[in-house]
């Protein structure tokens, strides 16, 4: 199964949003499909929250939750890096 990409807006959100294309086997895409029905969600919707739990993010992401890291802290720019990376560490684990 192939899908593509293009940018679109999110109709709840109204967000920009980007179509992917991706290459899965008949059987995945069988797989993925059976999972999305069972928990009452979109292919995309499961992809998206897979994509949250495992801490994908943008570099924009990360460079916005350094600074944020930096200001409630007052810390030091390699002390808010760490902070950062063992915030995503964890969220990762959840």
């Amino acid at each position: 199964m192939m899908f593509w990409c293009k940018h679109t807006k999110a109709p709840a959100a109204d967000l920009p949003m980007a179509r992917l294309t991706i290459t899965l086997s008949d059987e995945r895409h069988r797989a993925l499909r059976e999972a999305a029905v069972q928990r009452g969600k979109t292919i995309g919707q499961l992809i998206e929250e897979s994509l949250q739990f495992y801490g994908i993010k943008s570099a924009r992401s990360a460079d916005e939750l350094v600074a944020k890291a930096r200001a409630r802290a007052s810390l030091t720019e390699a002390q808010a890096l760490r902070l950062a990376v063992a915030e995503t560490r964890a969220a990762r684990r959840r």
